[in-house]
């Protein structure tokens, strides 16, 4: 048994029914799957046949991980690590490094704001719009009809139609 044993384990490879597999650092992997056709693969982060070999992929070298500019790889077996410059936070779905502070927040307010001072602005020019131009016309207005009614002595330049229709 013990024979059978050392045929199957080479150093810290075990052959785990025909499927290649290897511990290191207390981190195992297999390329065992559970499938109908029974196929050794191996694992995400390794390449080989799977039954008597399976080698780490070096992600970083081969550009495959860690591709934003901000970015820093580390090679692992069987993986990677990423890390970004100063205050950026790594994200590993999206292969991208995001900032940890809140400057988008900002920026964001900060565009809130010029749009409250652009509908200010335009209120307030709507405002001396109306004050100046449309508020002295609606007052000659006003003026021409009330002399209609009520002849002043000031407004000789008015059309005074009520005496002429008695006259």
């Amino acid at each position: 048994m013990d024979q059978v044993l050392a045929a199957n384990m080479i150093g810290e490879k075990h052959y785990n029914g025909g499927c290649w597999r290897e511990t290191k650092n207390g981190i195992t992997f297999s390329a065992c799957v559970d499938s109908a056709d029974g196929k050794c693969t191996c694992p995400l982060g390794f390449k080989g046949d799977g039954v008597k070999n399976c080698e780490d992929v070096d992600e970083c070298s081969e550009k495959k991980a860690c591709q934003c500019p901000e970015c820093r790889c580390k090679n692992t077996w069987g993986s990677y690590e990423c890390s970004c410059s100063a205050d950026l936070l790594y994200i590993r779905d999206h292969d991208t490094c995001i900032s940890k502070s809140a400057t988008e927040v900002r920026s964001a307010w900060t565009a809130v704001w010029v749009i409250v001072l652009g509908l200010a602005m335009a209120t307030c020019g709507a405002y001396l719009v109306y004050r100046y131009r449309l508020r002295s016309y609606m007052d000659s207005e006003i003026r021409a009809i009330m002399a209609q009614y009520m002849p002043l002595d000031s407004q000789n330049g008015v059309v005074n139609h009520v005496n002429e229709e008695h006259a």
